[in-house]
């Protein structure tokens, strides 16, 4: 009984000083869905929150790993579910097709990014200070955020997808933008790139577009492998020096 009360407490320990992850239901336009929010382990003054947006598998650990890192530093921490109960992709072609579905149908997207953000909001985040951060197909979500000035302070894209359909109106983006980018990424071309940061000219955003060496896309996720031929790899230096680099911008912000 004695060696049972240790070991609860040790969990009791871990789960305080790491925070917790519990899964979240929520609905747009009918469709169920299941975020994850993070509670801070110690609340910051501001009440300051991060909605993290998956990749286009959907919520993985890497996103859960980020909220869970966030909640430690005394941020409130959504994971939202794009995609909804019964409609996750098994593998990359279904994710493929999902992810271009949102692209394509580029309100949808904006319409379950704003779900969850009432949701970050809902379990005690300040509107007033909020962060959307996403990885890959999140970070194109991150950049909608911020295209449409949704009610953050700023967004965070890492390795995400910079296009946008021509026929949009570009309009004086509020929001602060970050983009971390991988020097090597092939998924995203240097004619999206230029054509990216001069809609950021346009909008007269005040943004960053930081460039890491030798580094591809998905280049901050551990479990992307390490062959960089493949065209998406984890890349431990660059995603190190991102992480710092979006809590720098965090601080900025969020203050």
């Amino acid at each position: 009984m004695k060696r049972i009360f240790i070991l609860c407490m040790a969990f009791f320990s871990l789960t305080a000083a790491f925070g917790q992850l519990d899964p979240v239901g929520y609905v747009e336009n009918g469709q169920q869905l299941r975020g994850y929010s993070a509670l801070p382990a110690r609340e910051i003054r501001e009440k300051a929150g991060v909605l993290i947006l998956p990749a286009w598998m959907g919520i993985d650990d890497h996103a859960k790993e980020a909220a869970l890192s966030l909640a430690k530093m005394g941020y409130h921490a959504f994971v939202a579910d794009i995609y909804g109960e019964g409609k996750y992709p098994k593998n990359m072609e279904e994710a493929g097709k999902m992810a271009g579905y949102y692209k394509k149908n580029i309100g949808e997207y904006h319409k379950r990014i704003q779900a969850a953000l009432d949701q970050l909001i809902k379990a005690g985040a300040d509107p007033n200070r909020i962060v959307v951060i996403g990885y890959c197909f999140g970070g194109t979500g991150a950049i909608e955020a911020a295209r449409m000035n949704m009610a953050v302070k700023g967004v965070v894209s890492f390795h995400g997808g910079l296009g946008r359909d021509a026929a949009r109106a570009i309009q004086t983006i509020a929001p602060k933008v970050l983009v971390l980018h991988g020097a090597d990424d092939p998924y995203v071309p240097a004619d999206e790139v230029a054509t990216f940061q001069q809609e950021m000219r346009d909008g007269k955003a005040d943004w960053q577009m930081i460039y890491y060496a030798g580094a591809v896309h998905a280049f901050s996720d551990p479990y992307a492998g390490s062959d960089n031929s493949k065209g998406a790899a984890y890349n431990a230096k660059a995603a190190s020096r991102s992480w710092e680099h979006m809590l720098v911008f965090l601080k900025e912000v969020l203050k």
